[in-house]
């Protein structure tokens, strides 16, 4: 039966009762005879009763006789006893009335239930937000992608800077959304996915939105843990509603950020169980990625940092057919970048977007704005009236570093130990071929550990390093640690990070580099954390080497480091006068820049 049928049946059940109860109300009141409290006591002393029910509110029965209109049944309103014989008594004709509660009863049924569907109208909509769902149970399985018309997404791609490879990548799915027919003229179809792959703060979901203003399209922006919720069948039934959305707005551009929370390689967690709710949401995708037809003018991308850890299935060609890397970007690149946000600030005359750059190496997009707004507020905070190249340095410090500690205070000892520390670090890196130049170097505390610090500035980006620039880096590393070797004839704590890092270098070195002429140009261990991960994750790489070749390794690794450290001595001996005048030039000062070091040790000591 259809559904119009339905209806139309209920409404004659409904009317076929309505007209069976008017007529069983009809009949009653024909048969029924209300009369008065007194006219009862009358009836009642005449005989002409015959049975009586009695209630606390009413009297009803029936007489001996049909009274002459017919009717056989009567019902009156109970009067007090005592006052109606007093009634009786003056001649007082009385009768009782009903009180009217109808209205109350009413209440009594109908107040709880409205005032229910109010508390769950306004408090449960607050209650299902914040535990994710939506708004309430009937939308949770509607997607909460946000979605940007053009006018909203304000992004163009002169907004984004130093990516100029992803950009031309991505210029070619505008061109698409712009003229779909256009692709399709010579047999060829868009990618039906883009993944974009880099570190965090390069700029990814910045990029996807510049496509997004560019092709002037409705722009459907998710995170990907947003799919999974705790009800089973959720995250599915979002995928599916986010697809549908973008197909009924097409062209459009569907953007899941943090796809490694969704798209994480199944069957990695063995027989834990309770992931069978994420497996379903990533199966749901792939469906949809399978009957998603990109020539509708829907375009599918997706950012992550941590792409060594999607599942293969995902990847495959035909889903996410393109990868496009998204990395730091180089000197000219940052230069970009600082263009981009130094449009936002007031500079001093003294500031060159490619001076800051030389001191940010390795900076994403998001730390160079992060940079520059430092900058700015502490020139704010100094009473400036532009920000300063002196601010620039100092934020750099600032975000390398952490922030400075002079309440700190240090007994005598303790700075004498860190000057000398410090000082050794500056002498080495000024001596040693290969090392990168000293830009500063102080023994103000910064951060939550850090005594003093010396900062190097590389005079230009690296890719590769030699076994030589290695060795040198380990060398200056050590400085500091033979410098309190040499000067107080004991070594203390202030070498824990530094020698973490040699030995990281060392190790690296002769199990990954091959640089150990023992060893042989073998690989013994392989990179454990992520592609673009900034920590190394929990699990461990597994040890396919015998416990001999690990004692040669261990041996290897010790030899570089002390040789390192034996080196790094030697130069501190044949410059002890220099680190002693240099100590105790920081000692005075605190803080030495770079012309200070080099009038220390004479330019003609720095090694061509």
């Amino acid at each position: 039966m259809k559904p119009e049928a339905k209806f139309n049946a209920w409404y004659l059940i409904i009317t076929i009762l309505g007209v069976m109860l008017v007529q069983y109300l009809v009949v009653e009141s024909r048969t029924v005879e209300p009369i008065t409290y007194s006219e009862f006591q009358d009836y009642l002393r005449e005989g002409r009763i015959a049975d009586v029910v009695i209630t606390r509110t009413y009297v009803q029965g029936s007489f001996k006789q049909p009274l002459a209109d017919g009717r056989t049944r009567f019902v009156a309103t109970r009067v007090e006893p005592e006052l109606a014989a007093e009634l009786a008594t003056h001649g007082v004709k009385y009768s009782g009335a009903r009180e009217n509660t109808i209205i109350a009863d009413i209440l009594s049924w109908v107040a709880p239930i409205v005032a229910f569907f109010v508390i769950w109208m306004l408090v449960f909509p607050k209650i299902a937000e914040r535990s994710g769902m939506g708004g309430g149970f009937m939308a949770i399985g509607k997607s909460k992608a946000k979605v940007y018309v053009e006018t909203d997404t304000k992004a163009t791609f002169a907004d984004v800077a130093g990516v100029d490879e992803a950009k031309e990548e991505l210029k070619e799915i505008v061109a698409f959304l712009k003229d779909p027919g256009r692709y399709g003229r010579l047999g060829a179809r868009i990618p039906r996915g883009i993944l974009l792959v880099g570190p965090p703060g390069t700029g990814k979901t910045l990029l996807a939105r510049a496509v997004a203003g560019e092709a002037n399209v409705p722009f459907f922006s998710i995170s990907g843990s947003e799919f999974v919720e705790m009800f089973v069948g959720v995250g599915a039934a979002r995928v599916r509603d986010l697809f549908e959305q973008a197909r009924q707005r097409a062209p459009a551009i569907i953007f899941i950020d943090e796809l490694d929370a969704l798209g994480r390689a199944r069957g990695i967690y063995g027989g834990m169980g309770g992931h069978d709710e994420k497996e379903q949401t990533l199966n749901q995708l792939l469906s949809e990625l399978d009957g998603f037809d990109p020539s509708k003018g829907v375009v599918l991308l997706a950012a992550t940092n941590r792409p060594e850890i999607l599942d293969p299935a995902l990847l495959r060609a035909g889903r996410f057919d393109r990868q496009v890397l998204v990395d730091r970007p180089d000197k000219t690149g940052r230069i970009q970048i600082l263009a981009v946000h130094l449009k936002k600030v007031k500079l001093a005359a003294d500031v060159a977007p490619a001076d800051i750059a030389a001191l940010t190496p390795g900076f994403t997009g998001a730390d160079l704005a992060n940079l520059v707004n430092e900058a700015a507020l502490l020139a704010t905070r100094r009473g400036q009236e532009a920000v300063a190249m002196a601010d620039f340095t100092s934020a750099v410090e600032r975000i390398v570093a952490g922030l400075e500690k002079r309440n700190r205070l240090l007994n005598p000892e303790e700075r004498r130990v860190v000057a000398y520390h410090e000082m050794g670090h500056a002498l080495v890196a000024l001596s040693i071929r290969g090392s990168d130049p000293i830009h500063k170097v102080s023994i103000i505390p910064r951060g939550i550990g850090a005594l003093g610090y010396t900062i190097q500035r590389p005079t230009e980006d690296r890719f590769l390093m030699s076994r030589d620039e290695l060795e040198a880096k380990m060398i200056v590393l050590l400085g500091g640690r033979s410098a309190e070797e040499l000067v107080f004839g004991r070594i203390s704590t202030g070498a824990a990070d530094d020698l973490a890092k040699v030995t990281d270098i060392a190790r690296a070195m002769v199990a990954r580099y091959g640089m150990d002429a023992t060893l042989g140009p073998v690989t013994y261990e392989r990179e454990t954390r992520g592609f673009l991960a900034g920590a190394a994750p929990i699990e461990m790489s597994p040890r396919d080497y015998s416990e001999e070749t690990a004692r040669e390794i261990d041996r290897a690794v010790r030899g570089l480091v002390v040789q390192a450290a034996a080196k790094a001595k030697t130069i501190l001996e044949s410059h002890r006068d220099q680190l002693e005048r240099g100590a105790g030039l920081l000692l005075q000062r605190e803080t030495l820049l770079e012309a200070d070091l080099a009038a220390l040790v004479g330019r003609s000591d720095r090694p061509a």
